[in-house]
């Protein structure tokens, strides 16, 4: 159903955002746990699209030379 497909969007927009999805989910999955979930300044932090994700959530490939 519908919330199978949940964690494969995940993984897709983190792709798309040149992330690397390991790396993100195990992030989120690090963060989520202590944040105000109702906190919506703190939620855009984590998100896929977000410019203060850590280093280690960005796909090797979209890095720098």
């Amino acid at each position: 159903g519908r919330n199978a497909q949940a964690p494969g969007i995940f993984v897709e927009t983190a792709i798309a955002n040149g992330l690397d999805p390991y790396y993100y989910l195990r992030h989120l999955f690090e963060q989520l746990p202590n944040m105000n979930l109702t906190d919506m300044n703190a939620l855009d932090q984590v998100l896929p699209w977000s410019t203060t994700l850590p280093v280690s959530c960005i796909s090797l490939k979209k890095l720098p030379k």
